[in-house]
């Protein structure tokens, strides 16, 4: 279920360290449209929090002691809970974004993000979106090979590559809308044929496909 752009969003917050843990939740509350209302030190509280408690949206730190947060995240995938969740690291590691994707996140971003890109990757998140960061197109060809029988089923034109590209960065249809001067629903009618054309049913899935198979 998404949430509609002016409503609130609640959020819950996992992070070893609670001055860390502190400080995110006021910056994440100074925005006004984002409250933190489960907070845990480690993946397994955060596990238990969710248990009881209904958010929006997860925003988890990767490296926590006992439980990581891809562990915890793994875990709430195979318990059904479909909660978006960003995973937030302080290393620039490719490894760590394919582990973040295939684990199920929708959002990976650095701790040296700015707070406006966090809110904004939050309320993309809570909409339904995916977030990805730049990453390098070398790591994720070594870790994703496909067979000559997973190939696109046609050939993609310059806009399909040019929306693909755009997707890999993480924007919006409304963000692709306005970039490449289109109708938010010809946007829309692209992504389609594009998740078609790669047999997949998700948007990063298919930009990870798209890089393995050098279409971007």
């Amino acid at each position: 279920m998404t949430v509609p752009e002016t409503a609130p969003i609640r959020i819950a917050l996992a992070d070893d360290q609670a001055l860390v843990r502190a400080g995110l939740k006021s910056l994440l509350e100074g925005f006004g449209d984002l409250h933190v209302v489960a907070e845990a030190e480690d993946g397994q509280a955060l596990l238990d929090a969710l248990a009881t408690t209904t958010v929006d949206v997860v925003l988890s730190d990767i490296r926590m002691p006992g439980l990581s947060g891809t562990d915890a995240l793994r875990a709430l995938r195979g318990r059904g809970d479909a909660t978006p969740l960003i995973l937030l690291t302080t290393f620039d590691d490719s490894a760590l974004l394919l582990d973040a994707v295939a684990a199920g996140a929708q959002g990976f971003l650095l701790k040296d993000a700015a707070p406006e890109d966090l809110h904004d990757a939050i309320r993309a998140v809570a909409r339904g979106d995916s977030l990805l960061q730049p990453v390098a197109t070398d790591p994720v060809r070594a870790r994703y090979a496909y067979r000559e029988t997973e190939a696109p089923k046609a050939n993609f034109g310059e806009r399909e590559i040019a929306i693909l590209r755009l997707l890999a960065g993480g924007y919006s249809n409304k963000e692709i809308a306005r970039s490449l001067f289109l109708a938010e629903g010809t946007v829309k009618n692209y992504v389609s044929d594009i998740l078609d054309k790669l047999g997949t049913r998700d948007r990063t899935r298919a930009v990870l496909k798209a890089i393995t198979l050098r279409v971007i």
